[in-house]
């Protein structure tokens, strides 16, 4: 099974995300304390542990990659504020500096084996961030409590001489929510799987929920290709042939469900090229058509289109937005040996949904191709053998 990375559309704002959290952290763990000295603790511990556990990822990842992975090492500050919350009180700044140095390693291994081992797929890193250090940091309490730490008179860890009393209660802990949780949520998505079900249908995953959940094109406008003003808008006028409105009036071949393709007079030694333009949905479907009928390559490209049929009228801080500009995918086939008539009734059948939309083919005729590295032409450059 192959892991597939996809990395975050802005680091700048994903390390902007990272710093405010980080910076909430200070209140998130400062309600703990009690007075100002062990809030000053809890200040340095929480300082101490995430800015560890960056350096010690970076440092990890920059030996075992080559370079220095800037999203895991904003994983790793999260890991070490998520392991030092438990502790943050009752620890003192070796402990918090070997609890973030330990988190900084968990977060790498925790992305790993969720990736590699047990094949989940967790976008964010999220289980490794928050379950595994989580739990460390529960841990953690048990073995550098200390009251040394301000506010802290009674709390004792292994490590400071406490033997396992401590220990043991954050095990107990531990599998307690453990038991509490798996039952708890195993019940919560069984029902909601029975009612609305867990996961979005195929298409969806490929257009994304920005449009279909939240009717916008996309999150990130600055990574939607979108005519904000309305400038490449396109009208009717006199010269516009939409066809004939009048079910009457039409044709026998309008009437019908679809335009019968006509055998044209195409030379059997002849070279075409045939473009698709289609959703990114049926993308898979009309690669694995194209292939079952012999074609072997073919140049894709994502592309954006504009044209009478206007996107869905969305709607943004309340004004209506038109997206006049909608993503569709452009596969070109190049084909001699295989009819053209072929490859276009495979991809009508792998494109059809019977909604405005499902694309437009269109047939070339190529004069030549030239197979660089031998210099063959024609047919001959076409031949996949070496």
């Amino acid at each position: 099974m192959k892991v597939n990375a996809f990395p975050g559309h802005n680091l700048p704002l994903g390390c902007l995300g990272c710093f405010i959290l980080w910076l909430g952290w200070y209140g998130f763990n400062g309600a703990a304390a009690t007075s100002v000295e062990q809030l000053g603790s809890i200040f340095v511990t929480t300082t101490v542990a995430p800015a560890i556990a960056t350096v010690v990822c970076m440092v990890f990842t920059w030996a075992r990659y080559g370079k220095p992975d800037i999203s895991m090492c904003l994983n790793a500050s999260l890991a070490g504020l998520v392991a030092i919350t438990a502790p943050c009180d009752v620890t003192d700044v070796l402990g918090s500096l070997i609890i973030g140095a330990v988190a900084g390693l968990l977060v790498v291994f925790g992305v790993w084996f969720l990736d590699h081992v047990i094949h989940v797929d967790d976008p964010v890193g999220a289980v490794a961030v928050h379950f595994c250090n989580g739990v460390w940091g529960t841990v953690a309490v048990g073995l550098f409590a200390t009251t040394a730490a301000p506010g802290n008179d009674t709390l004792t860890g292994l490590f400071y001489g406490g033997g396992f009393s401590l220990l043991g209660k954050q095990l107990l802990g531990i599998v307690s929510v453990l038991i509490w949780t798996g039952v708890t949520m195993t019940a919560v998505f069984l029902i909601i799987r029975a009612l609305i079900g867990l996961r979005v249908s195929e298409e969806e995953e490929v257009v994304g929920l920005d449009p279909t959940e939240h009717g916008l094109p996309s999150a990130y406008a600055g990574f939607s290709i979108m005519d904000i003003a309305n400038t490449m808008t396109m009208d009717v006028n006199e010269n516009t042939n939409l066809g004939i409105g009048d079910h009457d009036a039409a044709s026998d071949i309008l009437k019908g469900p679809s335009i019968t393709v006509e055998q044209a007079s195409v030379p059997s030694s002849g070279i075409y090229k045939v473009a698709v333009i289609a959703k990114l949905a049926r993308y898979d479907a009309l690669k694995k058509a194209m292939n079952d009928i012999g074609v072997t390559g073919m140049t894709v490209t994502q592309v954006m289109g504009c044209g009478i049929q206007k996107g869905a009228g969305e709607k943004y801080r309340g004004v209506e937005m038109d997206a006049t500009l909608l993503p569709k995918v452009k596969v070109e086939v190049i084909v001699a040996n295989i009819p053209v008539k072929t490859v276009i009734e495979t991809a009508k059948k792998a494109l059809y949904t019977g909604h405005i939309g499902d694309g437009k083919i269109f047939v070339y005729r190529v004069d030549n191709v030239v197979k660089v590295r031998t210099g063959e032409e024609g047919i001959a450059a076409l031949q996949d053998v070496e």
